[in-house]
């Protein structure tokens, strides 16, 4: 199981990072980052041997990708197509490899439950079909994905609380950010071991993924980036020891 962040969105722990994650989604230009930044995040990933994607997002860098723009769905596939251009075009210009692509903030939670937005990104993933597609784990997009031949990596994430239908919590709601390292390890613990995750409706899910997400704009993101990576490391020396 890898760890990945979504770094290059101007998060002071980006460096620190890379010497913990296996995987980079960086920010192209929709919610955050730039053509520099772009080339930043590839320059460290390069250095400490990490696998980098794009991170493209609604156009709405005033709300961080937070709020779904009024443009028609043509639009917004061209400008998704933009922002994925511009990061392989300056990936390709360091000898960066891109391996993946994961939509941002509101794109990435609509895309996973609701048809119209989950069409746009299969129709972007055929646009890049060297590309494979991070997406919620056990989500309605995997299954629309995969019927589609698109290479898709389910993903959970150890620092965000979950709803009883396997959704995100939202970030309004009390409780929806997971900010201890101690709290964020124990969650990652039950994804990595198929255990069930308490969830904020009271409820509880076993949530099954491929890789762990840390977010890279959390003040305690490189914390809780070890933290996962403690709990990952204790899981294999288990199966190791019970191998023996």
């Amino acid at each position: 199981m890898w760890i990945n962040a979504d770094l290059g969105e101007g998060g002071a722990h980006d460096e620190a990072m890379f010497n913990v994650i296996d995987w980079a989604n960086i920010a192209c230009g929709g919610h955050a980052g730039d053509e520099q930044s772009i080339r930043q995040a590839c320059a460290l990933a390069l250095e400490h041997d990490v696998e980098v994607g794009a991170h493209p997002s609604y156009p709405d860098r005033a709300g961080f990708g937070r709020q779904k723009p009024e443009i028609s769905p043509a639009v917004l596939l061209n400008e998704l197509k933009q922002q994925m251009e511009l990061f392989e075009n300056t990936a390709a210009k360091l000898g960066c490899t891109p391996a993946h692509f994961k939509p941002h903030g509101q794109l990435y939670n609509d895309a996973a439950v609701q048809p119209a937005e989950a069409e746009i990104l299969i129709k972007l993933a055929h646009a890049f079909p060297h590309l494979k597609m991070l997406a919620l784990a056990e989500s309605p997009l995997v299954a629309w994905a995969r019927s589609a031949g698109i290479q898709v990596i389910e993903e959970a994430f150890p620092d965000r609380a979950y709803l009883g239908n396997g959704t995100l919590a939202p970030r309004s709601h009390p409780g929806a950010l997971l900010h201890d390292p101690v709290q964020v390890k124990a969650q990652a613990a039950l994804m990595i071991r198929g255990g069930p995750l308490p969830c904020l409706d009271g409820s509880s899910r076993v949530v099954v993924a491929q890789t762990l997400c840390v977010h890279g704009d959390s003040p305690q993101a490189v914390e809780n980036a070890q933290a996962v990576r403690a709990a990952l490391t204790e899981h294999d020396q288990d199966m190791f020891n019970g191998a023996d």
